[in-house]
C-alpha cells in the first residue's frame, strides 16, 4: 500500500479520489486550507493544514509520502483556473528539494489540449464558456510547464471531454494524446470512474513523464 499525500480532497474530483483510495487500503494525508470542511469517513484519512501554493508547505507534508496527488482546480467552477499553473509549479519546487528521495507527482489535468479526430483541440470547439476556455487552458499551461520538468517524477492525467459525479463501473479505457470517444463520438467519464483510473496510476506506475487520458 502507498502513502498518499493529497491536495484538493474537498473538491468534486479530489474527493473520489480520497474515497478510493482509501477504499483500497492506502494511508492519505489531506492538505486543506480548513480541516473543518473535510467530511467524516471510515476509513478516515489524516488530515492536516497546508498550503499547496508554499513550496516549504509541500515539502513539509511530501517528505513522508510515496506520492503527492493535487486535484487542485480540477474543474469546481470560475476562478479555480488561478491555481492551476502557480500550483504545479509549487509542488513541484517543494518536491525538487527533497532530492532523490522525493515522491511522485500525479496531477489532475484537462481535456482542453487534447487533440480530437479533425486534428484540432478540445478547447477549439465553438460555444464554449469563456471560464471553461480558462481553465482549459490554465491546464494547457501547467502542463506545458510539467513537461519542462525532467527532475520530478510527474504524471498528467486528463478526463474526457465530459466528466461528472455518477457510476463507478470500475472500466475505463486509455489513450495519451488523443481525445476517447465512443461509437456514438461522445467522450465520457465519471468523476469515481476517473479516480480509479487515477489509483490505479499510484499503484501501477505506467505514465511516468506523461500525460495521459482515460474515458469510456
Amino acid at each position: 500500500m502507498s502513502s498518499i499525500t493529497l491536495y484538493g480532497a474537498t473538491g468534486t474530483i479530489g474527493s473520489r479520489i480520497l474515497d478510493e483510495a482509501l477504499r483500497r487500503g492506502h494511508t492519505v494525508t489531506a492538505v486543506v486550507r480548513d480541516p473543518a470542511r473535510m467530511t467524516t469517513r471510515d476509513p478516515s484519512p489524516t488530515v492536516v493544514t497546508g498550503d499547496v501554493l508554499d513550496p516549504a508547505s509541500v515539502a513539509e507534508h511530501a517528505r513522508a509520502a510515496d506520492v503527492v496527488v493535487s486535484a487542485v482546480g480540477g474543474g469546481d467552477g470560475p476562478g479555480h483556473q488561478a491555481l492551476i499553473e502557480p500550483s504545479f509549479e509549487a509542488l513541484v519546487a517543494g518536491l525538487r528539494t527533497l532530492g532523490s528521495d522525493a515522491p511522485r507527482l500525479i496531477t489532475v489535468g484537462g481535456a482542453g489540449s487534447l487533440r480530437t479526430a479533425d486534428g484540432s483541440r478540445v478547447w477549439d470547439a465553438e460555444g464554449l464558456p469563456e471560464f471553461v476556455l480558462q481553465i482549459m487552458h490554465a491546464h494547457g499551461d501547467a502542463l506545458d510547464f510539467l513537461r519542462t520538468v525532467d527532475d520530478v517524477r510527474w504524471t498528467n492525467l486528463s478526463p474526457a471531454a465530459t466528466i461528472a459525479p455518477g457510476e463507478r463501473t470500475g472500466t475505463y479505457r486509455v489513450g495519451l494524446e488523443d481525445l476517447i470517444t465512443d461509437a456514438d463520438g461522445k467522450s465520457r467519464i465519471s468523476t469515481e470512474d476517473y479516480a480509479v483510473a487515477l489509483v490505479d496510476e499510484i499503484e501501477r506506475a505506467r505514465h511516468i513523464g506523461e500525460r495521459f487520458t482515460v474515458a469510456y
